[in-house]
C-alpha cells in the first residue's frame, strides 16, 4: 500500500505531495549525504539542492527523466547515483559539478553522452551499465583521471584507440556487449589491473602475458576456442575444454558470486565503493 501511494502521489506536483514524498528538507545532513532513491520520484525537489555543502546525493531507483537548473548549486558533490531511472539523455547540469568523482547512470535509457562531460575533470567512476550504447561515447577517452569505467550490457561492437590515453584507468567492463573482437587497444593499456569482457562474441583471445599490471581478466561465456594467456599471478575468470591452462570448478564453469568474490579480492576498496547504490 505503499508503494502504491507513493506512486499516485508522484504524478502530483504539489509542494504538500513532495514533501510526502522525500520529507521537509530543512536541515543539512550531518554526514553530508542525502538518500532520496525509490521514492517514486517523477521530478528532484528544489529543495534538495539547497545544500550546498551536499557530498553524496542519491537519486537512484526513481522515475527521473530530467534534473533541474539548481542542481548546479551542488557545488561540492562528489558522488551523483542516478541508476535505475528513465533518462535517456544525461542532463546538462550534471556536468557543472566540479567535484563529482563518482557518476552512477547504470539501467537506464542512454545512448550518447553529450560532450560537456568532459568538464568533469575530477571524475575517476563512471557507470553506464544495461543503457542502450550502441557505440563506445568517444567522450569518455576526455576524462584524464577516469579509473574505473564499467559499459557492460549495452551493444557495443568496438572500442576507440583513443581510450588508450586513459592513462588513470585500472579496470574496465564490457561484459555482455557485442565484441566479436578483443579490442586491440586494451592490448595497449599495460596498466590495466581488471578486464572483463565476459558475454560477448568473441571467437580467439590473444596473449596477455605482456601486461604487466593486469590482476584479473573475466572473459567466460564467449565462442572463443582458446582461453587468454596471461602472467604469473593474474586470474582468470572463465574456462574451456581446450585450455589446460585454467583451472577446473566443480561443474566447469564460475559462477557470477564466485566471480565477484575474485574481484572482491583483488580490488577491495573499488568493488565496495562501486557497490550499493540503491
Amino acid at each position: 500500500m505503499g508503494n502504491a501511494m507513493r506512486g499516485v502521489v508522484a504524478l502530483i506536483p504539489s509542494e504538500r505531495c513532495q514533501r510526502f514524498l522525500v520529507g521537509d528538507l530543512k536541515e543539512m545532513p550531518l554526514d553530508r549525504t542525502l538518500d532520496l532513491s525509490s521514492r517514486q520520484l517523477r521530478r528532484l525537489p528544489t529543495a534538495a539542492c539547497a545544500f550546498d555543502e551536499l557530498v553524496k546525493l542519491y537519486l537512484s531507483d526513481n522515475n527521473l527523466s530530467s534534473l533541474p537548473a539548481e542542481l548546479q548549486r551542488l557545488q561540492k558533490l562528489q558522488l551523483l547515483a542516478l541508476d535505475f531511472n528513465c533518462f535517456e539523455e544525461l542532463p546538462a547540469v550534471v556536468c557543472r559539478l566540479p567535484q563529482l568523482t563518482i557518476l552512477y547512470l547504470g539501467n537506464n535509457r542512454l545512448y550518447c553522452l553529450p560532450r560537456e562531460l568532459r568538464e568533469l575533470k575530477e571524475l575517476n567512476t563512471l557507470w553506464l551499465e544495461t543503457n542502450c550504447f550502441t557505440e563506445f561515447p568517444n567522450v569518455v577517452c576526455e576524462l584524464p583521471n577516469l579509473k574505473t569505467l564499467h559499459l557492460g550490457y549495452n551493444q557495443i561492437r568496438s572500442l576507440p584507440k583513443e581510450l588508450g590515453g586513459l592513462e588513470e584507468l585500472r579496470s574496465i567492463w564490457l561484459a555482455g556487449n557485442q565484441l566479436a573482437e578483443f579490442p586491440s587497444v586494451l592490448l595497449e593499456m599495460h596498466f590495466l589491473a581488471v578486464i572483463d569482457v565476459d558475454r560477448n562474441k568473441i571467437r580467439h583471445f590473444p596473449g596477455l602475458s605482456h601486461m604487466q599490471g593486469l590482476k584479473l581478466v573475466i572473459y567466460d561465456h564467449n565462442p572463443c576456442v582458446n582461453a587468454p594467456v596471461v602472467g604469473e599471478g593474474v586470474r582468470k575468470v572463465g574456462r574451456w575444454a581446450d585450455s589446460p591452462e585454467d583451472e577446473p570448478d566443480d561443474d566447469g564453469s564460475k559462477t557470477s558470486s564466485d566471480a565477484a568474490a575474485e574481484v572482491k579480492d583483488v580490488l577491495p576498496e573499488e568493488k565496495i565503493q562501486g557497490q550499493g547504490t540503491n
